[in-house]
């Protein structure tokens, strides 16, 4: 992909990572508000798109409407929107969800029961409310031969005491005890998760960009789509692993704080 400036000229949509992007925790990262300000003034349209699924689309409008983020729900893409499209796909309504009631509530109001004693997949989210009980009734459903898809790949949540475990962690947790590993893992780096609101937009992908701090997730997924993938170093990935990494973003920054301007 071609480098572009940090003015970001020529783009179109940009679609922003959260946690470690805009946020870490509960703390704004510093300057992300004024480039979201910097976005709305050059007439840029803005999605936010998380791999967390920990989170309902409610919650994720109150969290950033709460950090003075104007934000509406079409605004807001998850992998929870691409694991319910995957169900759906697969004619999937009766799973085990190892998740949040945030997650378990959209998942339910899309049909699909989630407490299933004849569970047709265990459901695998970033479960921040997870109990033994669920790592156990989880683990008996996938000795008996029931297959595992999950919400997204990520091993990390980053923090701002450090990273905690997230659901890719959890994977390796079930593999462990199981020997069972997800038949599908939503959420980024599928390019799914973007074209379709590209489309819907009517934007070609190089007039759009993917503002992220992961290179596994938020820049594999660009290069899959063809977007543009910019790397902000205020997360998860540093230059060095940059350096040996198979991804090849068209601009790296400290954080979002240096973009659009």
């Amino acid at each position: 992909m071609m480098e572009i400036p940090r003015t970001l000229e020529g783009i179109e949509a940009v679609f922003l990572d959260l946690d470690g992007t805009l946020y870490l925790g509960d703390d704004m990262i510093e300057g992300a508000l004024d480039f979201l300000l910097r976005l709305k003034e050059e007439g840029v349209q803005r999605f936010f798109l998380s791999n967390n699924s920990s989170k309902s689309v409610t919650q994720y409008l109150e969290k950033l409407q709460g950090m003075g983020v104007p934000a509406a729900s079409e605004d807001i893409l998850l992998s929870t929107h691409d694991l319910l499209a995957w169900l759906s796909a697969n004619g999937v309504s009766e799973t085990y969800l190892v998740g949040t009631s945030g997650m378990r509530q959209m998942i339910e109001d899309a049909g699909v029961s989630t407490d299933s004693v004849n569970p047709q997949y265990v459901v695998l989210g970033y479960d921040t409310e997870i109990t033994y009980e669920k790592l156990s009734t989880a683990s008996i459903h996938l000795h008996k031969g029931v297959p595992m898809v999950a919400s997204h790949p990520d091993v990390v949540c980053p923090s701002p005491d450090g990273g905690l475990p997230d659901t890719g962690a959890y994977m390796d947790l079930f593999e462990a005890t199981t020997g069972v590993r997800p038949e599908h893992i939503c959420g980024k780096p599928n390019a799914g998760m973007i074209l379709h609101k590209v489309e819907e937009l009517g934007l070609r992908p190089d007039q759009c960009a993917m503002v992220g701090d992961r290179l596994y997730t938020d820049m594999e997924m660009a290069e899959r789509a063809g977007v543009h993938g910019v790397l902000v170093l205020s997360g998860e990935a540093t230059r060095e692993d940059l350096a040996s990494a198979p991804q090849n973003p068209s601009l790296v920054a400290d954080s979002v704080a240096e973009l659009c301007r």
